[in-house]
């Protein structure tokens, strides 16, 4: 059974820093540490809006990380530059819009591929890895696959919002079954958003994904237990959901 890897979203530990300003937490810091407690890598996402991280948080990281730098951005000229400039391990394209709170789901890949066409050929060309963030259904699946995308990441955050069993247990489904096309289509497929304690394991028991990138939940925990503990309990459980069905 293949090891499941997990990318740790250090964009919240921006956020606290911006809330007052200064230099204080440290995204950089926070990288370190998820390192030291297991994760594979980091993911950090550079908003139009620069809400949490910065241009500045993007330099360090891409510079001074050990372990590969998963680049979330939307397909704009600004944030392609920017990942030309510093060619991150990977750049996962995300949809974006201004007056959300969150990415509040998958891009469309189906509708939009002559847009994006040109980011996932100038990234490729750079070699840097391209991922692009969607939903768990086949058409986006496949125009993923036909555009040349390098990986999808399944948009995980309708999954961990269903308070209704049957309802949760229909949308675990048609993860699995996303996974299992992207597998076949040979693409890498990732997973994420929303997931916690409580949610992640069934999603880590999906042998065809090979990646989680989890944030917000882990800084959250960390206010109570420290950063290094909030992770290697989410390495622990990912770890024994894998094991559990290899």
């Amino acid at each position: 059974m293949k090891h499941l890897r997990l990318g740790v979203n250090i964009d919240h530990v921006a956020t606290i820093r911006n809330a007052r300003g200064g230099v204080h937490p440290d995204p950089l810091r926070a990288a370190r540490i998820a390192e030291a407690a297991g994760a594979d890598g980091i993911t950090a996402h550079l908003r139009e809006d620069r809400r949490h991280i910065s241009d500045g948080d993007i330099t360090r990281l891409a510079h001074e990380l050990t372990i590969p730098l998963n680049f979330e951005m939307a397909a704009t000229k600004e944030m392609l530059e920017i990942a030309l400039s510093h060619k991150p391990h990977a750049s996962c394209l995300v949809p974006e819009k201004r007056e959300e709170r969150t990415t509040e789901g998958g891009l469309d890949v189906a509708g939009g591929h002559n847009s994006l066409q040109h980011y996932v050929d100038s990234l490729k060309g750079a070699d840097i890895r391209v991922s692009l963030f969607i939903e768990a259904d086949p058409k986006q699946i496949e125009a993923a696959k036909n555009i040349g995308a390098d990986i999808i990441e399944i948009h995980t955050g309708a999954y961990c919002d269903m308070e209704d069993p049957a309802q949760r247990q229909a949308e675990f489904e048609r993860i699995q079954k996303a996974a299992a096309l992207a597998e076949e289509l040979g693409l890498e497929c990732h997973a994420g958003h929303g997931l916690t304690y409580g949610t992640v394991a069934p999603i880590a028991a999906i042998p065809t994904i090979v990646e989680l990138n989890i944030g917000h939940f882990l800084i959250g925990e960390a206010i109570f237990s420290g950063l290094e503990p909030a992770i290697t309990k989410m390495r622990k459980l990912m770890d024994d959901a894998r094991q559990a069905v290899a």
